[in-house]
């Protein structure tokens, strides 16, 4: 989406990564791949298949030298961003079904393929999560490749022929191609589609270039040869820009570079408030690769570590010694941190895909997270026994997710001490003061916090669900989402009711939703007695370095105003004010 501004033109996405360039566009165009069908004959069935199955070898060999060049020149974490490219090619399931299109109607491969993988790709955008969303650009990305090999023809984005250095507009960009740019070359990158959590957003970081996504039409309003600035902060890409503007972005790139150093300095230091008033500042991880960034960036241990990365795109379940193994790897490098493991949070639109679950008409209020894995007690068994075991390498924690009231918390509490005697009996050791908390994610968990809290040793609450839930708002439904407020009045008591139901019973409730990471609202959530926020390792120092200019009086006198407003934007008003307040240069580069 453009405007217009003293003659520039302006279009805003979605900042993936930080930074500031400026530089002539080069725009990439993919022309449409017209697939036809061809009829063939049934002797030449056997060849067709042949033809297939060398693009799948021919892919696979292509994608595993990215993958290698990547290790090379980024690192483990980057690289496995590529198992899921070669995980969709090892799917026997879409690669059946594709050559039996070919036998059954006698068609070319090419056709086949493109075939299965549209409906495969039309599952994976139609589904609610983010995560899995993204995950469909890493199939386009495979099937653009597949069928490249198939036609014999040479990818359109090969970027080894840029000469200068530009900034990059397209539609999409692909993981693969992402991974080879040419950082003296690549200024810069945006495009049309794409979100925060996509593997292609995680390339841009891991290079260190600014990169903007969610475009929508900036590929085919821009042209290749424009000067432009990119503004990997706020999610802009600026056209023609003013003297003034480029005055403006070298006093940002300054006040950034100054904010990074300060950044830098507190990195060691704990999260005390200037009154003394210490807040445990851990981390959320998708999967063990994380805990390199979540020591270099001096967070205290991991508060959230979700474990479906274990068990979604793959065609049975995880073992329990496979598990056990990640699990102990993560608690052995964190040790003597802290490590919060949630269980499983399967279900709604998460299963893993081997299992043949009905669709549900409405699977976020559905058979999902703690009421799938307590009518699963197999699965949930072989998780519970291996972060058991697990706990005896470091200072393990376990939650579970989306408790909704006592029956749940204290069946799923029985099969613990149920597998603590086999392992017992076993001789398998494990920590048996290990301990347990539930996710405060439901009003009705909220409602009844204070019987819940004697049967646990901690809350953690989950306020992106929180949220969702209590205001019946699903925030990627644009049509609802501007209802979805974390300042609502409702929303702040429910929080407040949760830590005091907790401190009552002696044991500390933390938050791991995203707001935790937000440094407007951390001050509130401090205010309002939290004992301990968990965010997004990329914003721990954020939240430390305003943590460190706050007293807790001052959160505490907000979140006081919080309980007695009635307005949610009034409440959000006051946030800014004191976070800016406190640390004025985090938000400088908000414009």
């Amino acid at each position: 989406m453009s405007t217009q501004t003293k003659g520039e033109r302006i279009f805003r996405g979605i900042p993936v990564s930080a930074g500031v360039s400026r530089g002539k566009i080069l725009v990439l165009h993919r022309t449409r791949r017209l697939i036809n069908r061809r009829d063939v004959s049934a002797d030449g069935l056997p060849a067709e298949v042949e033809r297939f199955e060398k693009a799948l070898a021919q892919t696979r060999k292509q994608i595993s030298e990215v993958q290698r060049k990547v290790v090379e020149s980024m690192g483990a974490k980057e690289g496995d961003i590529f198992e899921a490219h070669l995980l969709m090619l090892e799917d026997r399931m879409l690669v059946d079904e594709v050559i039996r299109l070919v036998r059954d109607q006698k068609v070319n491969a090419e056709y086949a393929f493109q075939s299965v993988s549209a409906r495969y790709l039309d599952a994976l955008a139609g589904v609610d999560d983010e995560y899995l969303r993204e995950r469909a650009a890493d199939m386009h990305d495979l099937m653009g490749r597949v069928l490249d090999n198939l036609l014999n023809v040479k990818n359109e984005f090969d970027l080894h022929h840029i000469t200068e250095p530009c900034i990059l507009i397209s539609h999409e960009l692909s993981p693969s191609t992402t991974a080879q740019l040419n950082k003296k070359m690549v200024l810069g990158f945006a495009t049309d589609i794409g979100g925060q959590t996509s593997h292609t957003a995680i390339m841009a970081r891991s290079l260190g270039i600014p990169a903007v996504v969610g475009l929508k039409t900036a590929s085919e309003e821009l042209e290749t040869g424009d000067y432009a600035l990119i503004d990997g902060y706020n999610g802009t890409i600026i056209v023609n820009p003013t003297d003034q503007t480029l005055f403006e972005y070298g006093q940002l790139v300054k006040i950034k570079a100054s904010l990074e150093e300060k950044l830098r300095e507190i990195k060691t230091q704990p999260a005390l408030t200037l009154d003394g008033k210490n807040i445990t500042l851990s981390a959320n991880i998708e999967d063990q690769h994380d805990v390199e960034e979540v020591i270099a960036q001096g967070a205290d241990g991991v508060g959230l570590f979700r474990t479906e990365f274990l068990f979604i795109n793959r065609e049975s379940l995880p073992s329990e010694e496979e598990q056990y193994k990640v699990y102990r790897e993560v608690a052995a490098a964190l040790n003597p941190q802290p490590v919060i493991i949630r269980t499983v949070d399967l279900g709604g639109d998460k299963f893993a895909s081997h299992l043949q679950v009905a669709k549900e008409m409405n699977p976020f209020l559905g058979w999902r997270a703690i009421r799938f894995c307590l009518a699963q007690p197999e699965m949930f068994r072989a998780q519970l026994r291996a972060i058991l075991r697990a706990s005896v390498a470091g200072k393990v924690k376990m939650m579970y997710p989306m408790i909704s009231g006592l029956d749940e918390l204290r069946q799923a509490n029985a099969l613990v001490e149920k597998c603590k005697a086999e392992l017992r009996a076993e001789n398998i050791p494990f920590n048996e003061e290990m301990k347990i908390g539930a996710m405060i994610e439901i009003p009705s968990a909220a409602l009844i916090a204070d019987a819940l809290a004697k049967h646990v040793k901690f809350f953690s609450i989950g306020t992106n669900d929180l949220i969702q839930y209590t205001l019946a708002a699903d925030r990627t439904n644009e049509r609802v989402s501007h209802l979805y407020e974390p300042t609502h009045p409702a929303i702040i008591r429910l929080i407040k009711m949760t830590v005091e139901a907790a401190h009552k019973n002696g044991i500390w409730a933390g938050v791991c939703g995203e707001i935790a990471g937000d440094p407007t609202l951390a001050p509130l959530l401090i205010g309002l007695g939290v004992d301990e926020l968990s965010a997004a390792p990329t914003v721990v120092a954020q939240i430390k370095y305003i943590i460190r200019r706050l007293k807790l009086s001052e959160a505490q006198s907000l979140a006081e105003f919080a309980m007695q407003s009635e307005s949610p934007s009034e409440i959000y008003t006051r946030c800014q004010e004191v976070a800016r307040a406190a640390a004025p240069s985090l938000f400088e580069s908000k414009k």
